[in-house]
């Protein structure tokens, strides 16, 4: 209304002011412009310099320049020949408050504000304003939250600006109270919701918020439902209608959904078709379908992405792989593949992206794609996967891209988000049983980028001070052997400690030297040789406990040892960090070898397994185990000092670390430690709720058992059966922070003794459980 009648205005003052209803213009002269640039005038105005105008063009003229969205007010008048253009501005938006925004990021709302021409500086336009407020609206709703409000207010400011105030109430999303499925005979009301994430209230609806209603959510829900006929043999299956209705308060939904099952049917005649001469065999021999088994669009999918890989495999990076059904009677389906090989594909460049700090070679050598070869589709997911099990990165992605000039050629590219590359600490603290106490320590896994692995520890109290020297190199050769050292003093005074450590003074010095070897792209052994000395001081032996006093007087105090060592590692898992798939075995065996002072084995095993619940690998069970066994050689004595320790963040959570196993039955009740060590865990990784970054975090339900053994149990305390296990259950959760990952634990002992130590919460920065 109000702009027809400026139009109305503009045209009587057109017939009063131009006077002349036929001219040349010879100049245009603008007025009235305060913030506005004259371009924009001038391209918003079809009038030009020497063109001839009359009522009609002038009123055209006038119409385009108010549709441009600038003005409130626009007068033509005639000066002469010139055309003067006499402008009102609309008011600038000085600022745009926002408030009451949670579910939307206020930056994601000021670039939906930006994209409607909504910015402070600009010009103010209410209808960009009004086209925003039902835009939200819109999302608000298909997040459930039908009570949403967004209310404007615009105040006006000296110098013709405005301030946007944009209040936003977000409501509550709401409710599905009845999920409603219409035509289903083959499977149940209840099998079938139970597909859904939408679903109804529930016991732990307030975590996963499974009653809300979303509309993407239910679209996934009725996809999920339509793979869940057509897996299943009903080939015609159709979803009719999806109804979701309302209720008048807007705080409830109810969902219908109408469907059609049809018949089920079977797989007939299983072909394939094309350019496959030359490898029918080994394709038809990649095919899971068999005639007469139900039909199933999951097991077509398999089977055409089986055919694609194989055919990959071969070098055809580009192959099509086409499905064809052909419905027969006695419900039978004809399938035919349709292959379509392509050029070979060949690797012009590998281009690598990311790696600040790592050198281009380290990533190159996990790369068993090499450039100029053939492209193989399993190449390139093995590169993805061996990089991601390094530990290196935090995300890994391996992209293929065509080369534009030629279409038998690709290019590689590796994009890789590297994680912290070790961890570096220090710190200074005191403890009532250990005095003042300092420590530094560095490790690395890629040190300076190498790929090559190093460390440093300082360790410092009145009771211990170490010092320890690492480097591994596992590519000390290009076709993977790996050569490491390792270099270490210890100092142990005992007789600095409180009441409840035993009295005795522990001096060692050693070094080793060992090698690796792949077998395959997942094992490889090492063998290493090594030689230490140790020296025992006791001041108050008589206070010892008995297995230390039986120990020195049969070995004495002094002992030159050589070392063998040999480890088996097989890594299958599909991360180095937080994995979610896959499987993890390490076993070490030490033996102090006759010929030195001592003789004695020591055997380790290390045992992981992820076995994912879902697709997505959001939800897995993972089971873990860490255990040891050590004895003497040639009928001597086992040194204590080696005995297997449990409890703490590596083997039982919820007791303190080193807490677990046989004490010793004298006047200090000293642990002792044991000669076997059972631990296990089994845990349920879980989506962390209420977090959008779920990659960084890892939340688990944990059930942890174990604990440490003795041959004799005489005089000894606390001591068990083997079988006999301490056990904790809890939370825990991992988080990728920047300076590396840290977990926490909380959990509960579940059936501590008097002599056990629980501790509720634990805590460690640079590794995860």
């Amino acid at each position: 209304m109000k702009r027809s009648l400026f139009l109305s205005l503009a045209a009587l003052l057109l017939s009063t002011s131009v006077q002349a209803a036929d001219f040349a213009v010879d100049d245009i002269r603008i007025e009235g412009l305060q913030q506005v640039e004259p371009g924009i005038v001038f391209r918003n105005f079809p009038i030009l310099r020497g063109d001839q105008v009359d009522d009609r063009r002038l009123n055209e003229a006038t119409k385009d320049l108010f549709d441009s969205g600038y003005f409130d007010d626009v007068e033509l008048l005639r000066d002469g020949d010139v055309l003067v253009v006499r402008v009102k501005e609309r008011p600038s938006v000085a600022l745009i408050t926002l408030d009451g925004n949670n579910m939307i990021k206020e930056e994601q709302l000021r670039d939906a504000l930006k994209r409607a021409g909504l910015d402070e500086g600009e010009i103010y336009r209410r209808s960009a304003l009004d086209q925003i407020r039902l835009e939200l609206l819109r999302v608000y709703n298909d997040a459930g939250r039908y009570t949403s409000q967004i209310d404007t207010e615009v105040e006006q400011l000296s110098g013709n600006r405005v301030s946007l105030n944009i209040k936003i109430k977000e409501g509550r999303e709401a409710v599905v109270k009845k999920i409603n499925i219409i035509g289903n005979n083959a499977f149940s009301d209840d099998e079938l919701q139970a597909l859904f994430d939408t679903g109804l209230t529930g016991l732990f609806s307030w975590w996963t918020d499974n009653d809300k209603y979303a509309k993407e959510k239910l679209s996934a829900d009725v996809e999920r439902l339509r793979s869940y006929y057509l897996d299943r043999g009903y080939l015609k299956f159709a979803v009719n209608s999806t109804d979701v209705s309302i209720s008048p308060d807007q705080k409830q939904v109810f969902i219908s959904i109408n469907v059609t099952e049809g018949e089920q049917y079977s797989y007939g005649k299983v072909e394939l078709v094309g350019a496959v001469e030359e490898h029918k065999t080994e394709l038809e021999s990649a095919l899971a379908l068999v005639e007469g088994e139900l039909f199933s669009r999951r097991d077509l999918v398999d089977a055409q992405k089986a055919l694609g890989d194989k055919m990959s495999s071969y070098g055809y990076l580009f192959s099509r792989v086409s499905p064809l059904t052909d419905i027969k009677e006695a419900n039978l389906v004809d399938v035919k593949f349709f292959i379509e090989p392509g050029p070979l594909t060949y690797v012009r460049r590998i281009n690598i992206r990311g790696n600040s700090t790592t050198a281009d070679e380290v990533i190159r050598r996990e790369i068993p794609q090499m450039e100029g070869s053939l492209a193989k589709s399993g190449d390139v997911e093995k590169a993805k996967t061996n990089l991601g099990r390094l530990g290196y990165f935090a995300k890994v992605d391996v992209k293929v891209s065509p080369v534009a000039e030629a279409a038998d050629q690709v290019d590689l590219d590796v994009i890789v988000e590297e994680s912290m590359l070790g961890q570096i600490s220090a710190g200074v603290g005191y403890s009532s049983s250990e005095g003042l106490g300092l420590q530094a320590s560095l490790t690395q896994d890629n040190f300076l980028g190498s790929g090559k692995k190093f460390g440093f520890n300082f360790n410092s109290t009145d009771i211990v001070k170490d010092i320890s020297v690492t480097f591994d190199n596992p590519y000390y050769t290009l076709d993977g052997v790996g050569r490491g050292f390792e270099v270490y003093v210890s100092k142990k005074d005992f007789s600095a400690a409180t009441a409840d450590a035993s009295d005795y003074n522990l001096n060692r010095f050693g070094g080793a030297v060992n090698f690796s070897y792949p077998i395959d792209e997942n094992q490889r052994l090492k063998f290493g040789l090594g030689v230490d000395t140790t020296d025992i001081a006791t001041q108050n032996e008589p206070d010892l406990p008995q297995i230390i006093r039986d120990f020195l007087a049969a070995e004495g105090k002094n002992y030159l040892t050589y070392r063998l060592t040999g480890n088996w590692n097989s890594n299958k898992l599909n991360n180095g960090l937080l994995p979610t798939n896959g499987t993890y075995q390490n076993v070490n065996t030490m033996i102090a070898v006759p010929g030195g002072d001592l003789s004695y084995f020591k055997t380790t095993y290390t045992g992981k397994i992820y076995l994912p619940m879902d697709r997505n690998e959001t939800w897995v069970v993972g089971l873990r185990t860490y255990n040891g066994y050590a004895d003497s050689l040639s009928g001597g004595n086992y040194p204590f000092f080696e005995n297997f320790f449990a409890g703490g963040l590596n083997t039982v959570r919820g007791y303190a670390f080193n807490s677990l196993g046989p004490r010793d039955d004298g006047v200090n009740k000293d642990n002792i430690g044991g000669t076997t060590l059972l631990s296990g865990t089994a845990e349920l990784i879980f989506p962390m709720p209420f977090i959008d970054d779920k990659d960084s975090w890892r939340p688990s339900l944990f059930l942890d058992a174990g604990n440490v053994y003795v041959d004799d149990c005489t005089g000894l305390l606390n001591c068990s059966n083997i079988g006999d296990f301490r056990a904790s259950a809890g939370l825990g959760i991992t988080w990728m922070t920047v300076i590396g990952p840290l977990s926490i634990s909380t959990s509960k002992a579940l059936n501590a003794s008097s002599y056990d130590v629980p501790e509720q919460v634990q805590f460690a920065i640079g590794r995860t459980f």
